[in-house]
């Protein structure tokens, strides 16, 4: 009688399809599949993750699902008496994962979704704060007095007045001259 891994093995060089393939469309590592095919199932993942690979594999090749599962749970000695119910239950969840190939597109729009939002409140902060930046900046421009006088206020103690009191004579000196034209 021939054994799980070599009747496997047969049946996907009779298809001509390489173990790289296979891995590649199910993204069941090599490793893996290459110790199914040689009835290493010690160093297969346990339980249902073993039947998963089962499975992947034999869909790739075309193969009926159930009956090399039921192959595969007798030669590893993993056949259970529930395992009727429990292999229903992973057949309506693999049909689900391999039927939900486009939630890929769906989490890159997520992923640029995120960045465009990401990117827009940085915008905004930035806008706040530039607009932050200019208020202080203008409101210490009143405020405080020009370079210029800055300077000559820390030579004489009693600059300020004298400026004050020029430019009101200014003002009133326009006004006056407005009013007699």
């Amino acid at each position: 009688m021939e054994h799980f891994g070599e009747a496997l093995r047969c049946e996907r060089q009779r298809r001509s399809v390489s173990l790289e393939d296979i891995a590649q469309t199910t993204k069941v590592t090599v490793r893996s599949l290459q110790a199914l095919e040689s009835d290493a199932f010690d160093q297969l993942p346990g339980g249902i993750l073993s039947k998963g690979i089962v499975r992947s594999y034999v869909r790739f090749l075309g193969l009926d699902e159930s009956e090399w599962v039921d192959r595969f749970l007798d030669a590893s000695g993993q056949r259970n008496p529930s395992a009727a119910s429990s292999d229903k239950d992973w057949a309506a969840f693999a049909l689900s994962v391999s039927t939900h190939r486009g939630g890929r597109v769906t989490d890159t729009k997520l992923r640029w979704a995120g960045v465009v939002a990401l990117l827009l409140l940085l915008c905004g902060l930035g806008w706040i704060v530039y607009g932050y930046v200019r208020q202080r900046v203008t409101a210490l421009s009143i405020v405080s007095p020009p370079s210029a006088y800055a300077a000559t206020s820390t030579r004489h103690s009693t600059a300020p007045a004298p400026i004050v009191a020029q430019a009101k004579k200014k003002s009133h000196h326009s006004a006056s001259s407005h009013s007699l034209r």
